[in-house]
């Protein structure tokens, strides 16, 4: 009986050792791999659709759509497209007008535009991504990773890969964008920014680049081993199911549809490749699909490929930026106080904590803006130097509070300044 005793007291040793091994494997087996592509596009339902009101929305997407629509009557606009997010989930995408004056193309969801300075954003992302990674840190000094970067008074060794990234690196704004537009070699112009006077020291004011700031992929591609386009495509664009950005002239004008600059009243003007030679700077393209998708990632709704970390660290205020406020002046009841991060501004949206770009290059324009935590916000592109459609975002987001109705688009009264006359840089490449 004893010897019975003991085989039953073996067989259920055995049976909890199995169980706890079993155990041990459901709490230490890998996550299951990271959503990729045409699945993540299918999390995040990105259904192509006019105005669709879901309920609870607080956005009234049909006057929305209306609005857009007048909007498109100002002889300004060429072609247009918006898409908003509300929890989290794209619930308008739409394209207006055409890619070229008078071409009876229409623009749609799939049309891809030049992204211009919403570049700096992806730019951030990835450096840092890479140091979350623990392949660099954003506290190195500049010089580290990238080589061509030199500073007023050797600053390069005590400016940080974060000052880079928040446009603190001591220059006056936009130094040597006019060079880098008559065609020389950015790399070559980032070597005689040493020239140049400092208006404070590394890490203690705000002053807007795009030449110093391309070093950022230079650090990609030193850190990788490999051309910042195709680290871009392999580890941001091709995971999220970003299908139709891309990092080139040549990428853009590849896109089975894609919209043509316009400069002055409705002229297409050839593409030119100065901001696609400071890729970090502005070199992106792609569709307002695209962009949706990516303003989903910064809500923290792709974690496999941008954590929440990663996010954290972007989207830190790291500098006060008086210039963006003057520049907001006409939306200061909203957003009086602004601040930049890495490659991101951080606003102050009346209360709410919002966070956003502008952009501009010669004929294309762009903006993002949105809340994290209530996962809701606005993105357009449009081939023209319009600047009315800077208010799209201010109406949008309006809703998504609840706040009184206003007209930011400028379109129940005569509009100011509806065209700023640019050159390939605009003020949205934003000053200081």
């Amino acid at each position: 009986m004893s010897l019975r005793r003991f085989f039953i007291f073996v067989a259920i040793g055995f049976g909890l050792v199995g169980l706890l091994w079993a155990a041990a494997l459901l709490v230490t087996s890998p996550l299951p791999p990271p959503t990729t592509g045409e699945a993540l596009r299918a999390r995040f339902k990105l259904a192509v659709r006019d105005a669709a009101p879901r309920p609870a929305s607080t956005v009234d997407y049909a006057r929305i759509d209306a609005r857009l629509a007048r909007l498109m009557e100002d002889p300004a606009m060429v072609g247009l497209a918006v898409a908003i997010v509300e929890d989290g989930e794209v619930r308008f995408v739409k394209g207006y007008g055409e890619t070229i004056e008078g071409s009876g193309d229409p623009v749609t969801p799939d049309t891809v535009f030049r992204w211009a300075s919403l570049s700096k954003g992806v730019a951030a992302d990835m450096v840092a991504a890479l140091a979350a990674e623990g392949r660099l840190s954003l506290s190195d000094p500049v010089n580290r990773h990238a080589a061509s970067l030199r500073l007023p008074g050797g600053n390069e060794a005590s400016a940080t890969v974060a000052d880079l990234l928040s446009h603190q690196l001591g220059l006056f704004a936009h130094a040597q964008d006019a060079k880098l537009e008559d065609g020389m070699d950015p790399r070559w112009l980032r070597g005689t920014l040493a020239s140049l006077h400092n208006i404070c020291s590394p890490g203690t004011c705000h002053a807007y680049q795009n030449v110093a700031y391309d070093a950022a992929s230079e650090i990609v591609e030193r850190v990788t081993g490999r051309p910042y386009r195709d680290v871009l495509r392999e580890r941001l664009f091709a995971p999220l199911g970003m299908s139709g950005a891309s990092v080139t002239r040549a990428g853009l004008m590849r896109s089975p549809s894609w919209a043509r600059p316009h400069v002055g009243a409705g002229r297409p003007d050839e593409v030119n490749d100065v901001y696609y030679r400071v890729p970090a700077a502005g070199g992106v393209n792609g569709s307002i699909k695209d962009l949706a998708i990516w303003m989903l990632a910064q809500m923290g709704l792709a974690h496999e490929v941008l954590p929440a970390r990663v996010l954290a660290e972007v989207q830190l205020p790291r500098a006060r930026t008086p210039g963006e406020n003057f520049r907001r002046r006409k939306y200061r009841e909203r957003t009086a106080v602004s601040a930049y991060g890495l490659g991101w501004r951080v606003l102050d949206y009346a209360g709410h904590r919002v966070v956003g770009h502008h952009g501009g290059v010669r004929g294309y324009r762009s903006l993002i803006l949105f809340d994290p935590q209530r996962r809701a916000g606005v993105v357009a592109l449009w081939n023209s130097a319009a600047s009315t459609p800077n208010g799209i975002e201010y109406e949008v987001m309006d809703m998504v509070y609840g706040f009184d109705r206003r007209d930011w688009l400028g379109i129940d009264a005569p509009s100011e300044g509806a065209i700023e006359p640019v050159g390939n840089a605009v003020a949205e490449s934003e000053g200081s």
